[in-house]
């Protein structure tokens, strides 16, 4: 007779992984099936009407986020990053069914991949194996073929194009802001190195706090045009104006890293200076055209056309899997080099896990960040990026593994849920090993 399962049923193991996320912030979270789009009707009626409607004023609110995530195109301006006129490159697959594959969280307790997306509020989540796409799943009224938008994930492609301008001569991480934006002279960046803005460890008085509508972030919010205006607002409209209001922070350059967005869009500004393209095209010329990709991806603009090149991207997680699948290759992609080697090496290195520690991150213990990259400096070399919202590409190349995620959670931190998905990444690398 075969042994039965200790397994607890997926509803009930889904509502113990809900109240433990729901302990961390001590904040009344909705149950993920109460908050499924198909439940919630937004936009569905022809025209939509009253508390149906999602728009630029409510889309901050939860649950119509999760909409606002997958039609970004509807709300903002967006530009286009094309995929080009060839056909799209081949992804092979041999499916496996990870579902039941099982972990254990914090507690002991036994839940299984499927379990952890459902409790993490997961749109999307692709698997990738030695090349072959062996596990994709939906939900949420995301299909193949829906972009995401990505928040900071989009930090880790400007990062690597920048690296690889680097790498290419056309940028000097070491030489100073200035030589490449003099507009900046006056502001946080006048006496800050390149190299400083590619690690994040510039000193800006810049707080970055998702729960605290008085940090900066949602200054910078206003800037770009994403959060709805304040009554009599009166601050600057695009990105170029909020970063000459910033200053220099209380820490010196360079002695630790703090997540502060701005950087990313300081990088963009030099990488758009010194090769005289819009992010955009070149994003598409560099990345999408070579990559092969299934669907356009678009980029948010601000009122003057700036891209948000530290949180503006949505794509599919298809044309993600191929990207990290490329990365796992060291930039190859289909006997084209993407990016050189010698810095896809260069960026899983990592930078200095001390410095790392200035962040306050706890909860991604080891981790360092390098050219806009987290590197775990685990046994299994894995890197990744990661955006607010549960967004993430990680790749682990011992187990040649690489994994799409996107999500709608409530909380924009990763810190409620990042302990639980280390474990989720583990477990699918021993998976996948098997």
């Amino acid at each position: 007779m075969k042994k039965k399962s200790m397994r607890l049923c997926p509803s009930l193991a889904v509502t113990l992984l809900f109240l433990a996320l729901m302990n961390a912030d001590a904040q009344e979270l909705p149950s993920p099936e109460s908050v499924r789009l198909e439940t919630l009707g937004y936009m569905s009626t022809f025209p939509p009407v009253g508390d149906k409607i999602v728009d630029k004023e409510n889309w901050v609110q939860y649950p119509q986020m999760r909409w606002a995530l997958q039609h970004v195109r509807e709300l903002w301006p967006t530009r286009a990053i094309r995929r080009g006129a060839l056909p799209p490159s081949r992804l092979p697959e041999v499916r496996r069914n990870l579902d039941e594959v099982k972990f254990s969280d914090d507690t002991g307790r036994e839940i299984s991949i499927l379990d952890w997306q459902n409790a993490t509020y997961t749109d999307a989540l692709i698997v990738m194996h030695k090349g072959k796409l062996i596990y994709e799943r939906y939900d949420n009224q995301m299909r193949p073929e829906t972009l995401h938008l990505l928040f900071s994930v989009t930090k880790s492609f400007t990062g690597l194009l920048a690296a690889q301008l680097a790498h290419e001569g056309k940028i000097d991480p070491e030489a100073p802001v200035t030589a490449y934006i003099p507009e900046l002279a006056r502001t946080a960046w006048g006496d800050m190195k390149v190299r400083h803005v590619m690690d994040m460890t510039g000193s800006v008085n810049f707080r970055e706090d998702y729960l605290d509508p008085t940090s900066d972030i949602f200054l910078y919010g206003y800037a770009n045009g994403m959060m709805p205006l304040p009554e009599n607002y009166k601050g600057p409209k695009n990105i170029y104006d909020f970063l000459m209001t910033l200053k220099k922070g209380p820490e010196e350059h360079g002695s630790g890293f703090v997540y502060r967005t701005v950087h990313s869009e300081v990088l963009g500004w030099i990488i758009s200076r010194v090769t005289g393209r819009h992010f955009a095209d070149l994003f598409s010329e560099r990345i999408w055209q070579k990559l092969g990709m299934e669907e356009d991806a678009c980029l948010l603009v601000d009122s003057v056309g700036t891209p948000l090149q530290g949180g503006g991207l949505s794509a599919t997680a298809r044309d993600l899997a191929r990207f990290g699948e490329m990365l796992r290759l060291n930039g190859e992609w289909n006997g084209q080099n993407v990016f050189d080697r010698a810095v896809l090496e260069d960026l899983r290195k990592g930078g200095d896990p001390e410095k790392f520690k200035a962040s306050g991150m706890t909860f991604r213990p080891g981790y360092s960040y390098r050219n806009q990259w987290w590197i775990l400096h685990n046994a299994d070399g894995a890197f990744e990026a990661s955006g607010i919202h549960g967004q993430m590409i990680h790749i682990n190349p011992a187990a040649e593994m690489v994994v799409v995620k996107l999500s709608s959670h409530p909380l924009g931190s990763a810190k409620f849920t990042h302990a639980l998905t280390l474990k989720a990444w583990e477990a699918l690398a021993r998976a996948v090993r098997s």
